[in-house]
């Protein structure tokens, strides 16, 4: 008997737990669009003067508002529980929208996280109050940007600039909450992953088909 119950935890739990969470990543291998097209940036520029541009590029975007400084603590945890894993891949941005006029308190958090992370994926871009409020209405969001233009949430927009999230029956998300590290951890990882599913699924069958 003994020797059963040890024979099934070696050869049989392995392969029905392979079986299992394969079966969950094939049946949910896209994360669904709830905006599509949103707009580019424009013109705007970031701390170095660069443009950015949301085009070809998996983007993590927030809005830091005027309270930058106080809520510096979100993108410490957006740092540790996303970036930091995945900031190698080089279609990947950080992206975060600030009011102009914030530029110094931008400046002391990138300074900040440059002290422990290389920052070449994190962005900070500069826009008017009212640009930043017509950019963040046109992506069609239900929740508002509070009185500062900011909000502790953060978005992931696909190569083709569309806003992904959930919308099925049981759950509806357009956005990660960065003041809560379980929700990193755990949402946004998860999703953050079925993109990542999806260009490289693409991109090997891309390279298959040139093969033949």
């Amino acid at each position: 008997m003994k020797k059963n119950v040890v024979l099934f935890v070696l050869f049989i739990l392995p392969i029905v737990a392979y079986l299992f969470f394969a079966s969950g990543v094939n049946s949910f291998t896209k994360l669904p669009v709830l905006t599509p097209q949103i707009a580019d940036f424009g013109q705007w520029r970031s701390l170095d003067g660069a443009k950015v541009s949301l085009d070809k590029k998996i983007t993590i975007l927030g809005f830091s508002g005027t309270e930058l400084l106080k809520n510096r603590g979100n993108y410490f945890n957006l740092n540790e529980k996303i970036y930091q894993r995945y900031h190698e891949f080089k279609d990947l941005q950080f992206v975060v929208l600030c009011p102009i006029g914030t530029e110094a308190d931008a400046k002391k958090v990138i300074d900040a996280l440059a002290g422990f992370t290389d920052v070449s994926q994190w962005h900070f871009v500069f826009a008017s109050s009212q640009e930043i409020e017509d950019f963040y209405e046109q992506m069609q969001l239900k929740n508002k940007l509070d009185a500062s233009l900011g909000t502790p949430d953060v978005f992931i927009i696909d190569k083709d600039r569309n806003l992904r999230g959930r919308k099925d029956e049981k759950e509806y998300k357009e956005g990660y909450n960065t003041f809560h590290p379980s929700e990193l951890s755990n949402e946004m990882l998860d999703d953050f992953k079925i993109i990542l599913y999806e260009y490289r699924a693409a991109l090997k069958k891309n390279n298959a088909d040139r093969k033949i």
